[in-house]
């Protein structure tokens, strides 16, 4: 969400440390925290004040009205404040109908002042602006604020003057103390908006002749603007509702929530109930609560949250795991159920997600079954039949019972299964398969004959083919201001010819948008290019049908604008962060009618901005947090409508009678769904975001289907928060809407909550009674629009009007065409696991194409648990198995000891040289591992080849040294150049130790030692060398460690592996040899 609420210490803290004012602000920093577990000794020396000035105590827990409910302890000494906690202080009490036990406690100086000097002030925001509240007489008696206090508009992107608050809100005030508070008030305001508040009340607020004194605040940030203000706000905790505890489980959502780029919310409302929910989708999660309320389960509605925006099988199953944890920590009497829903999705892969859910369930198999859960599935989207299926499965393989159902049954239905109040089918029938996108027949590349694109109630026109007159593109609007190109916004957004423009690198919407295309009998693709700003002009591929085409994709929006005149919309995957600044630059050009954002989490305040840029330049906005919109025949936004099997499914490829407008994504598709299964289908829907200001309105949109002659019927979706459904009821009155209007506003189970509930979307909360569902469905029945009773009788609803409308003649349902059809991608047809083809390459040491990395088998986060360190890492790379601790230990004092043997050695040397060429440490690194060979390093090898064939062969070490002589041959691994029998290696004693020790046997060592023993006696530096020590100890750490067959361990001596302990421990040395004194005068590493 985005307006948050703060404690009060936090709003104060952001006001003493950030205000610009020259009035007098009095005890900055002046507070005390306190819990149950202060230590009032060390509150004392940390704020002496609380020794000598006498006090005020109150609770910092979100509660409104403390005064009113005697929860404000007034003038008293420490001893006092003491005492008047004890009967507070982790005591449970009831504000309104929340009931919470009373835990942060703030203590302020208590400031003497009368009466006269009370004031209140408030500053919140609206779509247009942001209202200044000020009345004259402020504390505890205030009384309804909004009825009595003066008020002051301060439009979007607008200044307030100390000249403004004097002249409309301090009318009543003292002439003494009007410069002072005007000051006060333009500096609390700039800090209002710096901080990027939603909300600030000061109530009262003193004003004395020492100064100005905040007493109790109230306030609310915009939780997205943390990347504008971390470095002034600092870790923010957002503290629950009163009556809610903070569980650390909510804190673990809220982590993995913030980093990804999926949406993961989860709210306790009751650990201890038997109903649980796991839903995909901002608004669906709603929908599943308002039903399960309505069906009188609000009592035992353990949890609310959602999961959505397309996570991973990891996230997802991090989520489920979490929320069956919880719910298998207390048994019910009654069992309890879990229901597992959501709407049709758009672009979330049904398998991947349920695939994470599943291995939550088979991991608490055991729990579930102790505790009698039922679980009940629906869902629809990508892949969404195979999600099914491993869900099913796992009920079958578990004994969990799981029903399982798809996009044929209603949304909620499994409520009322859940809840009893409905049979449960034995084997619901399953739509077509996400498989199904059938080959054309012809083996025709060209786009086939167009079908029906007219709406089954209006007659084919030359409106419909021919696009709208345009301005000249590329230029932007300071260039054409004389054109008169500006102006209202266009009734019709999309057209058969409408082009787009995509910003951001979304391939897979892009391809979606041309498949839809096709399957529509558009005669050229919608999307006319690409902007992508962190790359080069480039083509990108894309697929036509049966055909590939290139799409432009460019680094400049502006060229793009100048060689694509014909885009009037641009689709804008920008990132929250980059999204502001990338659509103010697509309004600068005139051609641009329609701009969709498909960013979740934009700051309130930019978006504000960006309506009022729109409304000037004649834009029509689609989003914020938004899936987008479609136009059946016509044209679609990115992943709106979903995959094809979903199009063909919703009849979406061509029009139908019936047009929508809906806050969620998620709940449009499910609104394609519910309306081409009871009516002719959907002329157009519009998803205009979840945020609390989206760029377009409700009304918006109603007001275009009522002046689109080819749309019979409107459907709304509302929701709790806001007041834009109310001017739909004004528009029915005054009969400025008068084709018929079907609405339903979700969120009514929020007026059933003792605490309040923020839900998935940023503007699903009612700050006032008429913001609530409940107040908004009623208004809308009584205004004449087709209200059903639940969302579950929706599609009822829907059907009668449209019957209504068939039967006298305002619809006329004509001939179902069938649509083209279109190949499924390789890369879908081979997730869904339709295709096969043999890889170029295998491995079957590492793989990190799933959910995390894995070594030979091995997840990494275990290799880190476990903590195995390099040695046994190396050991799953290099032998593809978990070698003992002993032998991962040497492999990691061989690596030590080889490290570095100075710089006279040729590796170094060669190091050295091509550093002081000049050449990048890559190349100076390859230059000296290139000479190691049988003369430098290779020893390891040849020496265990050497050594491991004669005593394989059963020589005598004398009889070994005599035969190598005879041959004129070295004994690798034997001899040093400084190192001898008296003056020994002191890398091979630490070694020798180390095996002697540990190894199981050390057959092939005693065997080295004893061939050093007989060598050294000719010359004392005929010792056994590090190279050879390790080479003969590998080998019998390879043949005795239990891990390798003796044929095994022999192969790995033969191939060579034992010179990559070498090549990597001289890799560190060769790396430091750069970096040192001598060499990084010219080469910087």
């Amino acid at each position: 969400m985005s307006a948050k609420a703060i404690s009060e210490q936090t709003g104060k803290e952001f006001l003493y440390k950030y205000i610009c004012t020259s009035a007098a602000v009095q005890n900055r920093f002046r507070y005390a925290s306190v819990s149950a577990e202060t230590d009032w000794d060390c509150l004392t020396q940390e704020h002496p004040w609380l020794l000598t000035e006498p006090l005020v105590v109150k609770p910092d827990q979100l509660i409104k009205r403390r005064g009113k409910l005697g929860l404000v302890g007034i003038n008293l000494h420490l001893q006092g404040v003491k005492e008047w906690l004890k009967a507070r202080l982790m005591k449970e009490t009831t504000v309104g109908k929340a009931k919470g036990v009373l835990k942060n406690f703030l203590i302020e100086p208590f400031v003497p002042h009368t009466q006269e000097e009370e004031f209140y002030v408030c500053i919140y925001a609206t779509r247009e602006g942001d209202h200044v509240l000020f009345h004259h007489e402020g504390g505890v008696d205030v009384g309804d604020v909004d009825a009595k206090a003066q008020r002051l508009l301060v439009a979007v992107d607008e200044k307030l003057s100390e000249d403004q608050v004097k002249e409309q809100l301090l009318t009543q005030v003292p002439d003494e103390k009007k410069e002072v508070l005007a000051n006060f008030i333009v500096g609390l305001f700039n800090l209002y908006e710096d901080l990027y508040f939603t909300y600030l009340e000061i109530n009262p607020l003193v004003v004395t002749k020492d100064g100005v004194y905040v007493l109790d605040m109230a306030a609310k940030i915009d939780a997205t603007a943390d990347y504008i203000c971390k470095a002034k706000w600092g870790e923010v905790t957002f503290p629950p509702p009163f009556g809610r505890e903070a569980y650390p489980e909510e804190a673990y959502i809220a982590d993995l929530d913030a980093k990804s780029g999926a949406s993961l919310k989860l709210t306790l409302l009751n650990p201890r109930g038997r109903i649980w929910t796991m839903v995909a989708g901002g608004g669906a999660s709603v929908v599943y609560s308002d039903t399960i309320c309505d069906l009188g389960g609000v009592d035992e509605l353990a949890n609310y949250g959602e999961y959505s925006g397309a996570p991973s099988e990891q996230q997802t199953y991090d989520y489920a795991k979490t929320i069956l944890s919880l719910m298998t920590r207390e048994k019910h009497s009654q069992g309890k159920v879990l229901i597992i829903g959501g709407s049709i999705a758009n672009f979330t892969n049904v398998a991947a997600t349920f695939k994470g859910i599943v291995r939550a369930i088979k991991d608490y198999q055991g729990p579930l079954k102790e505790h009698e859960v039922t679980i009940f599935v629906r869902r629809g989207g990508p892949n969404y039949q195979e999600g099914l299926r491993v869900m099913g499965e796992v009920g079958k393989t578990t004994g969990i019972p799981i029903h399982v159902f798809g996009t044929e049954t209603h949304m909620t239905a499994i409520v009322g299964m859940a809840l009893g109040h409905r049979p449960i089918p034995n084997q619901p029938p399953m739509d077509a398969h996400t498989a199904n996108f059938l080959l054309n027949a012809s083996n025709s590349a060209a786009t086939p004959a167009a079908t029906r694109t007219a709406s089954f109630s209006e007659p084919r026109t030359s409106n419909d083919s021919t696009p709208a007159k345009k301005c000249k593109g590329g230029l932007p609007a300071e260039a054409q201001a004389s054109s008169g190109c500006s102006g209202a916004k266009a009734t019709t957004l999309f057209r058969k010819h409408t082009k787009a423009m995509v910003w951001g690198m979304q391939t897979r919407a892009v391809q979606g948008m041309l498949d839809f295309d096709y399957v529509c009998s558009r005669d050229e693709p919608s999307v006319a290019a690409m902007v992508y700003p962190f790359t080069g002009d480039h083509k990108q591929k894309f697929y036509w049908g049966h055909k590939e085409i290139l799409v432009p994709v460019y680094k400049n929006m502006a060229d793009a604008m100048k060689k694509h005149p014909e885009v009037d919309v641009m689709i804008s995957f920008a990132s929250l962060r980059s999204a502001f600044d990338s659509t103010m630059e697509a309004m600068q050009y005139p051609q641009i009618d329609t701009i969709a954002i498909i960013a979740e989490g934009i700051p309130e305040a930019q978006t504000r901005k960006l309506i009022k840029m729109a409304d000037k330049k004649g834009v029509t906005i689609i989003g914020p947090a938004t899936v987008g919109g479609i136009k059946p025949g016509c044209f679609k936004i990115g992943n709106t409508g979903g995959m094809l099997d979903n199009i063909l499914a919703s009849k979406l490829y061509r029009p139908g009678s019936v047009a929508y407008v809906s806050r969620s994504g998620g709940m449009s598709n499910e609104l394609n769904n519910i309306i081409s299964r009871t009516t002719d289908g959907v002329y157009e829907g519009v998803a205009i975001g979840g945020d609390r200001y989206p760029g377009s309105t409700f009304m918006d949109h109603v007001l275009r289907y009522q002046d689109t002659p080819g749309i019979q019927m409107i459907v709304v979706l509302g929701e709790i928060g806001g007041t834009e459904e109310y001017k739909i009821c004004q528009g029915i009155r005054e009969d400025r809407i008068t084709k018929p209007v079907v609405c339903w506003c979700i969120g009514t189970c929020a007026t059933m909550f003792t605490s309040e509930v923020q839900f998935g979307h940023a503007g699903a909360c009612a700050n006032q009674a008429s913001e609530t569902a409940v107040a908004k469905n009623q208004a809308l029945r009584d205004a004449g629009a087709y209200v059903p009773k639940s969302f579950d009788e929706l599609g009822d609803v829907i059907k009668t009007v449209y019957d209504e409308l068939v039967a006298n003649g305002t619809i006329i349902p004509a001939q179902e065409v069938p649509p083209p059809t279109v190949p499924m991608d390789y890369s879908w047809a081979r997730e869904l696991g339709l295709i096969r083809k043999p890889a170029s390459f295998m491995t079957s040491i590492c793989d990190e194409r799933g959910q995390e990395l894995i070594y030979a088998g091995m997840p990494i986060t275990e290799v880190f648990k476990e903590e195995m360190g390099l040695g046994g890492v190396l050991g799953l790379l290099w032998f593809q198995r978990r070698l003992p601790r002993y032998a991962c230990q040497f492999i990691e004092m061989c690596l030590m000891v080889t490290a570095d043997h100075g710089p006279a050695v040729s590796g170094a040397h060669n190091t050295i040289v091509c550093a002081r060429a000049g050449k990048d440490l890559i190349s100076s690194l390859t230059s000296g591992l290139l000479t190691i060979g049988d003369r430098f390093g290779g020893a390891l090898d040849a020496a265990a080849k050497q050594f491991s064939k004669a005593f394989d062969s059963g020589m005598l070490p004398m009889e070994f040294v005599n035969k190598m002589k005879k041959d004129g041959k070295l004994i690798m691994g034997i001899g040093h150049r400084v190192k001898s029998i008296n003056n020994p290696d002191m890398r091979v004693q630490i070694l020798k130790d180390f095996v002697k020790r540990h190894f199981p046997s050390t057959q092939l060592l005693d065997y080295a030692l004893d061939v050093e023993k007989i060598t050294t006696s000719k010359k004392p530096n005929l010792i056994l060398n590090v190279d050879g020590f390790i080479g003969v100890a590998f080998v019998d750490l390879l043949r005795t460690c239990g891990g390798f067959t003796r044929d095994e361990a022999d192969e790995f001596v033969e191939i060579g592996a034992l010179n990559g302990i070498f090549v990597l421990g001289r890799s560190m040395g060769f790396i430091g040899e750069l970096h040192s004194d001598d060499t990084n005068v010219i080469f910087t590493l």
